[in-house]
This record gives structure tokens, C-alpha cells and sequence, in this order.
């Protein structure tokens, strides 16, 4: 009877920890100021392991100061986005956008969603308030649940990217290796959409004409086009198959003041998930354009964000993205 009921109790234990210990986000905790060999990983060393670096956003604290740290403009005028709560939290807060193309590419030709996270952030922030930084990114299985990748062969594969990747980050920047737990996801992770063409001769003259229309109109609503990457040019370049897509993209999106609202007002972690990538693909010969993009509600409940300010922000923009990608003839699906 012992037995039995010690067995019970261990496959209770495990079950909770499945349900109520999953991994959201990986850092090296590191003593000091790491911004000089963070760089040397990411500008000269990241390559070693099969990662490219794309769209760098470096010290966007600085950012911060000068936009709603000063009170007045370089021509004396009053600055409109200053906060009267101002106060300088970060002495880093970096956005350095990752993806292993190479491995990627047949993943990518089976499950076009790891798009969702590809490329990723190699986040980096450190407080004033320790001394102290932070490097890691969101733990693999998370970008999976996420944008609802199951099948156990690609997660594996997906998965098995990470090990050399943090293992350098080891290597390079030290530290203590911590892990953040959640408990439970939204059960809307994803918004998806799709978008009807009339197939011209030339798709890119479709794909000029839409694109140029979705940054206007993000860019109308204060959010940033912080990155673009062309899979599908980039495979093309180096004849590599990729024929599955006609077109294949991503973008990478951030709004400038929920940014600032959220990392510099206590929770930089979160900056893992920045920017927000959005994929965007058409197969050979289709006249649809599919879209998808983590909902930035999974932040919330990934980072167990108890901050009801930031929640509603957080509802905010995923209702405000829904809506203009609307705008622009898509249909959520």
C-alpha cells in the first residue's frame, strides 16, 4: 500500500509539473556589465553555431531617455511624449533578432508557423538598480506551443537548434542559468489571417503595392517596422529549395510607447518576445497571402504578468493589430 501510494503521489508531482512548471524564458545571469561580450557573440561569434544575425536594436533604453526622459526638444519647444513619471530604470535593453537559416529551411517547407518565432530575440537587459545582466531568449518549446507546432519530429528538430546556441552563450557571457515557469497559455495564442488576391503576372508587383500599404498603416498607429527578413529571397540567393512559396517574409513590429511602458517600467524580461514577428506566406501558384502572429496576450500569461496596466495595454494592441490588418483586406481565420 505504501508503495502504491508513493507512486501516486510521484505521478501527481510530475503531472504538476507538467501543468504548472513549464519553461517561458531562458537567461544567463551574469555578474557585472556584459554589453562588450554580448556584442563580440552576436556581431562576430553567433555565426559559429549556425545563427545570423538580423536587424540589431541595440541600447533602445537610450531611446527612451530621449523620447519621454527630456522635457524639451533640441529646438527648445516642449516635447509632447514626455512622461512626468520619467525615471531611468535600464542601463541596457537590447533587441537582437536570431534565426539559424539552414536549419530552418525544411522545418519552415513543413510547418510555415515558426515564423512566429523566426527569427527570435537574444535579448539583453540589465537594471541600474543591480549590477547585473541579463542574456537568454524564450525556451524553444514555448515558440512551439505557441504557434501550435505538435508534431513531435519537427518540434524535435526545432528544439535541437538551442543546445549549441547556449552553449556559446555560456561560453561567452557566464553567469547563472535561470528559467522562468508558467502555469498555463490563453487558449487564442495565435491571430491568423488570410488575404484574397487577384494573382497579377508579376507578384511583386502585388507584394510591393500590399506591403508598402501594411507598414503605412502600422506606421499611422505609432508602431515601428523594426525588422524584415525575406526567407524565401534569402534561400533563392543561395539555391537553396524553397519552391514550396512564391513568397515567403517576415516582420518584425514594436510599438514604441507599450515598449517603454512595459520593459522600462519593471518588467525588461519581457523584451524576450520583442519585437513581435509576423509571417507571411503565399504558395506556389496560390492567390492567398497567409498571415500569422503570436498574440501578445501569451506574454501575459507566459511571464505570469500580474500588472493589470500592462494586461490591458496588452489586449489593447492585439485588438488594434486585429483591426488593421482588417483594414487592409484581411480576413481573420
Amino acid at each position: 500500500m505504501l508503495i502504491k501510494l508513493l507512486k501516486t503521489i510521484l505521478a501527481l508531482s510530475i503531472a504538476a509539473t507538467i501543468a504548472f512548471g513549464a519553461e517561458a524564458v531562458r537567461f544567463n545571469v551574469v555578474d557585472g556589465d556584459a554589453e562588450k561580450q554580448y556584442n563580440a557573440l552576436v556581431n562576430k561569434k553567433i555565426e559559429s553555431v549556425g545563427f545570423i544575425l538580423s536587424d540589431p536594436h541595440a541600447r533602445i533604453n537610450d531611446a527612451y531617455k530621449v523620447k519621454y526622459g527630456t522635457k524639451t526638444l533640441e529646438d527648445g519647444k516642449p516635447n509632447p511624449q514626455y512622461d512626468p513619471e520619467w525615471v531611468e530604470r535600464l542601463d541596457n535593453l537590447g533587441f537582437f533578432s536570431v534565426a539559424n537559416d539552414e536549419a530552418l529551411r525544411p522545418l519552415l517547407l513543413k510547418a510555415p508557423e515558426l515564423g512566429g518565432f523566426s527569427p527570435f530575440n537574444l535579448h539583453i537587459y540589465k537594471n541600474k538598480n543591480e549590477n547585473k545582466t541579463y542574456v537568454g531568449h524564450i525556451v524553444p518549446s514555448l515558440m512551439l506551443d505557441i504557434v501550435g507546432v505538435k508534431d513531435k519530429a519537427i518540434r524535435s528538430e526545432f528544439e535541437a537548434m538551442f543546445p549549441a546556441l547556449d552553449e556559446l552563450v555560456q561560453k561567452e557571457i557566464g553567469g547563472k542559468v535561470e528559467i522562468s515557469q508558467y502555469s498555463s497559455l490563453p487558449a487564442k495564442k495565435m491571430m491568423n489571417f488570410e488575404v484574397i488576391f487577384d494573382r497579377p503576372a508579376d507578384l511583386e508587383d502585388y507584394l510591393d503595392e500590399f506591403q508598402e500599404g501594411l507598414e503605412e498603416a502600422f506606421e499611422d498607429k505609432e508602431y515601428i517596422i523594426a525588422g524584415f527578413k525575406n526567407f524565401k529571397e534569402a534561400y533563392d540567393d543561395a539555391d537553396l529549395e524553397f519552391d514550396k512559396y512564391d513568397a515567403y517574409f517576415v516582420y518584425s513590429l514594436c510599438h514604441f510607447t507599450y515598449s517603454y511602458n512595459m520593459f522600462n517600467k519593471g518588467r525588461p524580461d519581457a523584451g524576450a518576445f520583442a519585437p513581435c514577428s509576423m509571417y507571411m506566406y503565399i504558395e506556389k501558384d496560390s492567390n492567398k497571402l497567409i498571415i500569422g502572429m503570436p498574440m501578445l496576450s501569451t506574454w501575459v500569461a507566459a511571464l505570469n504578468i500580474k500588472d493589470k496596466v500592462m494586461g490591458k495595454s496588452v489586449d489593447d494592441l492585439d485588438a488594434e493589430i486585429i483591426q488593421i490588418m482588417k483594414s487592409l483586406g484581411a480576413k481573420e481565420i
